[in-house]
Parts: structure tokens; sequence; C-alpha cells
């Protein structure tokens, strides 16, 4: 696959990856972006920076195959020509491909991008230039998936954003593991990571959610599962737009209207 003259936008990253670090936030597009694969004229899914392995890649073809259509081809996409050239032996074209590229997508026009744990390592300044950079080369309709997690996938974030910006806010952790909900502060997406201070609503959200957390410690007696779903459920009640999604909360995520806790 070629890839338009001209050098690739953005920085090489850390390129750490895990098998399954992804999954979480793979099964969430499979449930919420789904019906944009399954309407659209090219299912064309780009995975920007990949990173050392191309292991997130196959994953995210082979989820999406299975749940969405089974025709979906998924570009893995990375700065680092060494990177693209060890993954090649993973490919399956058209299904999927490697290629160099960066926040201008090489020239392609997918109807889904998922770019996670790429803008961690970036100034927040040059956030809302690559979110634009990429919604805008999207197909029409398309989605953008930004987000950032730990090592092994069990807490993280992520930003939805269409043509005309970012839309909500997901919180996702494994409940077994959750100690605390202010967990969250140490894997904001980039956007919003230094915006934890007091008189920003982000940090207004976590308070509220590490607030209802200790008034749930009750329910801790019959498992992680409950006290987190009575501390959602007294969040919502509180005011806060939660998307009213019991399943989801059951996974351990919770989706907020992104205008509620957008940088003051």
């Amino acid at each position: 696959m070629a890839v338009p003259a001209g050098r690739p936008l953005g920085v090489v990253t850390r390129g750490t990856t895990n098998p399954n670090r992804l999954r979480r936030v793979d099964n969430w597009i499979v449930a919420t972006c789904g019906d944009t694969l399954r309407a659209a004229a090219d299912p064309l899914v780009v995975d920007l920076g990949f990173g050392a392995t191309p292991i997130t890649a196959v994953e995210m073809r082979s989820r999406l195959a299975d749940a969405v259509r089974a025709d979906v081809r998924v570009v893995g996409l990375e700065i680092d020509p060494v990177r693209v050239a060890a993954a090649r032996s993973a490919a399956d074209p058209p299904r999927l491909a490697f290629a160099r590229g960066g926040f201008e997508l090489a020239g392609l026009r997918p109807a889904l991008v998922r770019a996670f744990n790429v803008l961690r390592q970036y100034d927040e300044g040059a956030v809302a230039g690559a979110w634009a950079t990429m919604a805008g080369a999207l197909a029409p309709g398309g989605l953008l998936v930004e987000g950032t997690c730990d090592e092994l996938g069990r807490l993280g974030s992520w930003v939805l954003i269409d043509e005309g910006g970012p839309r909500t806010l997901t919180l996702s952790a494994r409940l077994t593991t959750l100690d605390t909900p202010a967990r969250f502060a140490e894997r904001l997406p980039k956007a919003l990571i230094h915006r934890n201070v007091e008189g920003e609503p982000i940090h207004a959200l976590l308070g509220a959610m590490e607030s209802a957390w200790r008034a749930a410690a009750p329910y801790a007696s019959f498992g992680p599962r409950h006290r987190w779903l009575r501390t959602v459920i007294a969040v919502r009640d509180t005011g806060w737009p939660v998307a009213y999604q019991p399943r989801r909360w059951r996974q351990g995520l919770v989706t907020v209207n992104w205008a509620a806790v957008a940088p003051g």
C-alpha cells in the first residue's frame, strides 16, 4: 500500500503494546460504532499508531469481522518504517494491511479510526490540531476514537469524535482491580489529563465519582460491580449527563457528554 508523497504528520511513539490491551475499547466500538461500519460504503478502519507489534490491529480486525461485518478492512498505520516492515508478516490483504502514516491517515478515507496511546506524549496544545486533521480525513459520517489506557488495558478513557468535534468521554475500568475512581486521573486523554485541577469540569466529575464511591462502600460486600453501579447511578442522579447504559455500566464503563467535561 503506497503512502502519498510527504512526511507523515506526527512523531514516533514509544510503541509499547500487549495482547488484549485494547479489548475493552474494541468491544465498546463494536457496541457503539458498529452501525456506522454497517452503513459504510467502504468498511475501512484505521488503527493509528499500532506500536512495536501488530497485535492490536490483528485483534481489532478479528473482533470487528466477527461482531460487525465480515468484509471490514483494517489498516495499521505507523510513522516508524521499521515497525511497518516488521508488521507486514501479519498482513492478510485486503482484510488487514500495514502502511506508513500519521495524523493525515496516509491519504485514506476510513469510516472509523482508533488512535490509542498516541497523543499521550504530545503537548496538550497539539491535541485540537491532531483531532481536526484526523476527523477531516474521515469518510462522510465517519468516527474517531482517541484515548489512552494502562499497559494491560484495565484502566483507560477515550473520546468519541466526529466531523463536528468531540461528542463523548468514556471512562473504563476492570472492576475487580479498581480501588477508587480517582485512578482515572492517571489515564485521562491528553486533552484532559492536565485539567484535573480545581475549577475544571473533569476535576468536578472525578470528585463526584469519588464521593459516590465512598458512599457506596456498604455495597462492596456484594462485589465490586454492585459498588460501581451504585456509584454511577448516584453520579447520574446528581445531574451529570451520564448516558443511560446499564449494560455498559456493569462492564465497568461510563460515558458522559463531552460538553460537561470539556476544558474550561
